[in-house]
């Protein structure tokens, strides 16, 4: 009887543990050798059929050949280079690449022999990122396959988020062959890596070891299990990492390890020796971002949360998030009066929701995380450090959600495209304006119009609806138009949507005509609004009268022009008062008022906000 209670605790705790379907798991045994830069690895994988078709091929990405030449679709499409780093194309040793030698079914097929490189994207014959596998034996429906992969890989030196830099550093992200994800139609999807493109997978379990020098100190996705010596100077970490979509790890001898425990999550920092002094910058962001996500959106289910400190010369992996592991980023001679620390460790942290837990397909909706963290990291960077909180220097004060904003009203053409589109046909320079700020600036908007309760009602609702899913556009449309059609009279929040997601219509409100007429019975006040952009967006008119009374309009903001006539003396005339719209490209239009303003120390502004926000940009550099 006791063994019968402890078998079905045992089975009741592990459904209750488990939080997602666990299609895709690994079991890799991992040694990095410091010297050559290489892997060799091998690898156990076993993956379940989740579709309703029976399916003959299996698809595989090998990311690390993105940097294997300068032929790759990554390498053509970069021209070598992200987030201003770039690759020394002269020296071959730069480069990397991985190699399958062996792939077969446990106890079955030999598979090796049918590896075969495809290009679904580009027809690019020299790309070498996805093989596919024909199986003689299709998998059925909900039924499981394990294959025995033996890899060989050679990290690139760091310019795109893994890799190795001069010191010993090695951050070691997408790195091992990973399967790609089978839709419920049956079809797969597995992309090839692009230069704007990051990744998508499906949940499991990792377990993984991982083989270094004695001296050499690893951080990791997961919970480390084990630390034991080997053999010749080496020791082998364990890693146990439950209901990820994605594994990474850092390396390096001169690490200094800080932690603390906030909420029952190990906070472990791994820093520079150099930057040990920024180490409470971190924690305290980090802190801010998890207090504020488990009150608005929803819980950090994870035990552990990994920040990793490059190097100067590894800052091309800084800014970047993996399932339980972040990379920050310290810069010399930039104090508290610019908290870009702080704005890249808060952004990574929410990424473990907004892609870590939700697994949006950032090849295709690459703005369902980015702009979400983007959003969001302007909420709490702007609760947290409310005066200034990107820069506070010398009496100039930059807000975060102000930031996006003068990142998406800067365009020089606000309509070249709409957001809603695979993350490698953005035209040339838009993909970060659009996928991170213009995002930001739209969910801000609808902030506006929803009012700050039902939008947190809305992420809390998104969020549990689809954590350990993979939501897209519609799943977010869904989850506003139902909390729309319960709380208010309205249909749904289409009209909105099609503006911002599936159009790319310029929003310019102005007030552009503004006097008062005597007549005989007594002052009359006119004004005229005017909608200068393709955008149709409602709006309150609040207008302050000579006596120092205000009456508030309500506008559908449909009508091209508009003549508004009040029987008693204006003062002053604004548009969105409250400013519920961040799309209006234009704000200083927005008032007229019949005494002068000074409106240059506002354009001043503006152009300030433009100007900072681009040193973040190049500077930070997210993931």
């Amino acid at each position: 009887m006791k063994i019968f209670l402890f078998i079905l605790f045992l089975i009741t705790y592990n459904l209750f543990a488990q939080k997602s379907n666990r299609i895709a798991n690994y079991e890799i045994t991992v040694s990095l050798n410091p010297k050559t830069k290489v892997l060799l690895g091998f690898e156990s994988l076993k993956w379940t059929n989740t579709s309703k078709k029976s399916i003959n091929e299996l698809q595989f990405h090998l990311y690390l050949n993105a940097f294997k030449d300068e032929n790759s679709t990554f390498m053509k499409e970069s021209g070598g280079q992200l987030r201003g780093n770039k690759i020394k194309k002269n020296e071959i040793r730069n480069f990397g690449n991985i190699k399958l030698n062996s792939l077969k079914i446990r106890n079955g097929e030999n598979l090796f022999p049918k590896i075969k490189f495809i290009q679904p994207d580009d027809l690019n014959e020299k790309d070498k990122t996805v093989i596919s596998v024909t199986l003689s034996k299709p998998v059925a429906p909900n039924e499981s396959i394990t294959l025995d992969i033996n890899f060989t890989a050679k990290l690139p030196k760091i310019f795109a988020r893994t890799g190795w830099s001069k010191g010993d550093y090695f951050l070691i992200g997408q790195w091992f062959p990973k399967i790609g994800v089978l839709e419920e139609n049956g079809e797969w999807n597995c992309h090839q890596f692009h230069a704007h493109s990051e990744f998508f997978a499906d949940f499991g379990v990792y377990n993984v070891k991982i083989t270094v020098p004695e001296n050499y100190i690893i951080g990791s996705s997961g919970i480390k299990i084990s630390e034991k010596k080997s053999k010749n100077s080496y020791k082998t970490y364990q890693y146990l990492a439950e209901d990820v979509h994605d594994f990474a790890f850092t390396a390096s001898p001169h690490f200094k390890v800080f932690r603390k425990i906030h909420k029952g999550i190990i906070l472990d920092a791994f820093m520079q020796p150099e930057h040990s002094a920024q180490v409470e910058r971190y924690f305290e962001s980090v802190i801010n971002a998890i207090n504020y996500l488990e009150k608005n959106i929803g819980k950090y289910p994870y035990k552990t949360l990994t920040m990793v400190d490059p190097p100067l010369a590894g800052l091309g992996s800084g800014g970047m998030e993996y399932p339980t592991l972040i990379t920050c980023g310290s810069y010399w001679g930039i104090g508290k009066w610019g908290k870009l620390a702080e704005v890249v460790t808060i952004h990574e942290f929410i990424h473990q929701y907004f892609q870590g837990m939700l697994a949006s397909n950032e090849f295709e909706e690459s703005w369902l995380d980015e702009g979400f963290t983007q959003y969001i990291e302007g909420k709490i960077m702007d609760e947290s450090y409310p005066n200034g909180s990107q820069i506070n220097i010398l009496g100039f004060t930059l807000n975060d959600l102000a930031s996006s904003r003068a990142g998406y009203v800067s365009l020089a053409n606000p309509e070249i495209s709409q957001i809603y589109r695979k993350s490698w046909e953005y035209p040339s320079g838009t993909y970060g304006v659009l996928t991170y700020q213009k995002t930001a600036t739209w969910l801000k908007t609808l902030e506006g119009l929803l009012g700050k309760k039902a939008m947190h009602e809305v992420l809390k609702t998104y969020f549990e609806r689809w954590k350990f899913k993979h939501p897209t556009a519609q799943s977010f449309i869904d989850v506003v138009n139902e909390l729309i059609t319960k709380r208010t009279d309205s249909k749904n929040m289409d009209w909105f949507f099609k503006q911002v997601l599936f159009e790319a219509p310029k929003c310019d409100y102005a007030v552009t005509n503004l006097k008062n007429e005597t007549r005989k019975n007594g002052t009359r006040g006119n004004f005229t609004v005017q909608r200068m952009g393709d955008m149709i967006m409602p709006t309150d008119i609040k207008i302050v009268f000579a006596d120092k009374t205000f009456q508030i309009i309500h506008w559908d903001g449909k009508d091209k022009t508009k003549k508004f006539q009040l029987k008693k003396k204006i003062k002053f005339v604004k548009l969105d008062s409250e400013t519920k719209n961040w799309m209006d490209l234009n704000l200083i239009n927005n008032s007229l008022s019949t005494q002068n303003h000074p409106l240059f120390a506002t354009k001043f502004a503006t152009k300030m906000l433009f100007w900072v926000q681009q040193l973040f940009f190049l500077f930070g550099g997210f993931g």
